[in-house]
């Protein structure tokens, strides 16, 4: 028994308090109503009477060494406790890198925030567009160019099933389901079977928008687009429009502003003409207006749609299209906030 109690005394000995837990620990182990020390109370009646002086010294010594242990514990967890702080709560914390919108995301936002102070709102078009809706609604004859392989990506299995290769399927959609007035922009995703370069992708943004009322002009294509240049490219930016030609527009137009790098000087960007198309535009033709279930000879309307990526390019200075699409994080960083 006697050698029983020495192991103890060495155990305790050894023992460091690195935690409350292993000092709590300790004294549950020796201390508590079923620990150690009482186990070996119990047993002291069952010492020969010539050993019980030196099993009872013991014992006193072990539970004294036991408290002893516990208490420095104690008052050097207490200690450290009442350490003042050395953490400086005034100083700035860590300045961690903040991300930012991708540039497609910011000039699209740009774009349908401005027209968005014109009453245009927003509609979503899908994806992956049926024949009707991306070319026959829109007055393509069956022989137009664009419907070639060349220009469209088909769904093999269903020659009827197309990625769509602008975002006016969306327009034909809600002409369908919202009778005039008619106010809305429709951007997204479209494809192109094109060879990819720096100046052509065959993935690229549009946002298209529509206007349907009584009573629409040419006029007030022309307004409309002339307070987007002059919010998006500045108060001093010009606009012109050429004529030109959209199965699903007559008139229909091309839009240039005045290069605002050169100042409409002429410089590389601009090709030395001082000036740089954006979008194209036109009155909604008859054809279109009247396959969406609206009559032609009430109501009249414009539209126009540019290129995200192009717009980009002109406002960030951008040379290649293909950096939109390669995730550089060293391209990506210059846009963080």
């Amino acid at each position: 028994m006697i050698e029983k109690l020495k192991d103890f005394i060495d155990e305790v000995q050894q023992f460091t308090a690195d935690t409350k837990e292993k000092a709590e620990e300790l004294r549950l182990k020796f201390l508590s109503r079923k620990g150690i020390l009482n186990e070996i109370f119990a047993e002291f009646k069952n010492v020969a009477p010539t050993e019980k002086r030196e099993y009872g010294q013991r014992i006193n010594a072990l539970k004294q060494l036991v408290e002893k242990k516990i208490n420095e514990a104690q008052e050097k967890f207490e200690e450290q406790a009442s350490k003042p702080n050395d953490l400086d709560i005034t100083l700035p914390g860590p300045n961690y890198s903040l991300g930012s919108h991708h540039p497609i995301t910011n000039v699209l936002n740009e774009i349908i925030e401005i027209f968005s102070r014109l009453g245009f709102t927003v509609a979503e078009g899908q994806e992956i567009e049926d024949d009707y809706h991306n070319f026959t609604a829109l007055n393509f004859a069956p022989e137009h160019p664009a419907r070639d392989m060349q220009d469209t990506f088909f769904i093999e299995t269903n020659p009827d099933i197309l990625l769509r290769t602008h975002t006016s399927g969306g327009q034909v959609r809600v002409m369908e389901k919202q009778k005039p007035p008619i106010r809305v922009l429709v951007p997204g995703r479209v494809f192109r079977n094109e060879a990819v370069s720096a100046r052509s992708h065959c993935i690229f943004h549009q946002v298209e928008g529509l206007y349907v009322d009584k009573n629409v002009s040419f006029a007030d294509l022309k307004q409309t687009l002339m307070y987007f240049a002059k919010e998006f490219y500045g108060e001093k930016t010009e606009i012109r429009l050429r004529p030109s030609y959209f199965p699903f527009t007559e008139p229909s137009a091309e839009m240039d502003v005045s290069c605002s790098i050169c100042g409409g000087k002429g410089c590389g960007i601009c090709k030395n003409t001082g000036w740089l198309e954006v979008l194209g535009c036109g009155m909604v033709h008859p054809n279109v207006l009247r396959n969406c279930g609206i009559d032609p000879e009430v109501y009249s309307g414009f539209a126009f749609g540019m290129g995200i990526e192009r717009t980009a390019m002109l406002r960030y200075g951008v040379t290649d299209i293909r950096m939109f699409f390669e995730n550089d994080m060293k391209f990506l960083s210059r846009f963080k906030l």
